[in-house]
């Protein structure tokens, strides 16, 4: 299995964006080096004959004709909304000014 040492762990958490205490370290050792260890018989696999793809499946995009149809009212819209300021739905902010 691939060893990782735990400041290569808090340095893939940093990037992740995740937040770990010192107890979780090891946990988070073992798991990468578990996935680390897959990725390596994955790179062994011969795909010599395999052809690439985009997407597993054959898609074919199913359209539909465009038809304009009457809009909802927006006292309707509005009327089970938990807050709105009469014309629009208003929701908590959940990004800070700082960012």
């Amino acid at each position: 299995m691939t060893q990782l040492n735990p400041e290569d762990v808090r340095r893939v958490a940093g990037l992740a964006n995740l937040h770990l205490n010192e107890s979780e370290i090891p946990a988070m050792q073992e798991q990468l080096g578990r996935i680390l260890t897959f990725i390596d018989q994955l790179k062994e696999v011969d795909t010599s004959g395999v052809e690439p793809l985009a997407h597993p499946f054959e898609l074919v995009n199913a359209f539909r004709e465009d038809i304009p149809t009457p809009m909802l009212p927006r006292e309707e819209a509005l009327k089970n909304a938990p807050s709105t300021d009469g014309k629009y739905f208003q929701v908590p902010a959940i990004l800070d000014a700082e960012d």
